[in-house]
């Protein structure tokens, strides 16, 4: 009989073990705490903007989630760590201790072809390399199931973020920096208590609105002009793993199909569809109170008047504040930043 693997000597990782730009970890007390008191008893929320899902994380345990992005690095963390689908705990282990003594030396792959020695060091691109290339060999041989799959990619992820020679994002890389940290994948922990019935996609929020219905539709649109896609390129190439050509001193691979309309001068419109089309008992909206008070590229693409004369076509709105610093390119420091959360309690 073969010994089990003893999985209590593998680090850990959870679902907000990652920088994000505009990652709303800290807030997430304030909106547990105003969604309690406006919303009555919920049991069904749906988050159209996901990010790292911690928000959906923190409803999780409680009731029903709905979890949608764009990014296919964030949908498959979603899966990992908000699925209720089966998964062999001791495979993924096994993985992830294998992986962690996989030695890049002298390896010659798609990473370092067009990463060596930028966001990571020339041995960590050839194991990043090596480590996603077994992944996806194996889930397309049927030795790995789709959450199975879902957690190594999302280890391999983490991993990557967390010793990335960047601030938090990939536009740039760090130059004539020391390669000191080795890369390390930790093994994911879902939160206890998940509901059966959580449901995972990767659509435009807009073409879903109306498919799902909810107690509350969470809506953390981006706000200014820096796409994700652009941001975090990378985490996408690798979550894709279709290898394609990168450009640039970023290395950016095309990612003209995968650019938000929130981006755009035309976001205002865009949320107005949105906000119409939502099937809810209450709508609440999480957004900067930027404004121009950064460069052009960081001021809100909708106004506060916007968001309210949208939300007044759905039923009445509260608006609540908290301080928060939010987590910029490094670059900015805004004072009396604060982020709102206007509440909508649904009547047309």
């Amino acid at each position: 009989m073969a010994q089990l693997f003893n999985t209590v000597s593998l680090p850990r990782v959870q679902i907000h073990n990652r920088r994000y730009l505009g990652g709303k970890q800290r807030l997430v007390p304030f909106i547990r705490r105003t969604v309690n008191n406006c919303c009555g008893q919920v049991q069904s929320v749906a988050d159209l903007f996901g990010g790292t899902g911690v928000v959906a994380a923190a409803f999780a345990p409680h009731c029903r989630v709905v979890v949608n992005d764009l990014l296919l690095c964030n949908h498959l963390a979603h899966r990992a760590f908000l699925s209720t689908d089966a998964y062999d705990e001791e495979k993924v282990a096994r993985h992830i201790d294998q992986f962690n003594h996989t030695d890049g030396k002298g390896v010659s792959n798609y990473m370092t072809e067009n990463f060596a020695d930028t966001y990571f060091s020339r041995e960590d691109c050839a194991r990043i390399g090596m480590i996603r290339q077994q992944i996806e060999d194996e889930y397309k041989s049927g030795m790995l199931n789709q959450r199975e799959h879902a957690l190594l990619v999302t280890s391999l992820l983490y991993a990557m973020d967390r010793i990335a020679n960047t601030v938090g994002h990939y536009d740039a890389w760090r130059r004539g920096s020391v390669f000191d940290q080795r890369l390390t994948l930790a093994m994911p922990e879902p939160p206890r208590g998940l509901h059966a019935d959580n449901h995972f996609f990767r659509e435009d929020a807009n073409e879903l609105a109306g498919k799902v219905e909810v107690d509350v539709v969470y809506l953390d649109p981006p706000y200014n002009s820096r796409q994700y896609c652009d941001a975090y390129h990378l985490l996408e190439n690798v979550a894709r793993w279709t290898k394609p050509p990168v450009v640039g001193v970023a290395r950016k691979m095309d990612r003209s199909q995968m650019k938000s309309r929130y981006c755009l001068r035309s976001a205002p419109e865009a949320f107005d569809d949105l906000v119409a089309k939502l099937r809810c008992r209450y709508i609440v909206v999480s957004y900067n109170n930027m404004g121009n008070k950064g460069n052009e590229r960081s001021n809100a693409r909708i106004s506060d008047s916007d968001i309210l004369a949208s939300l007044s076509r759905r039923g009445t709105t509260h608006v609540f504040a908290a301080p928060h610093k939010a987590f910029t390119a490094g670059r900015s420091a805004i004072a009396d930043n604060k982020e709102r959360l206007f509440v909508c309690k649904v009547s047309q």
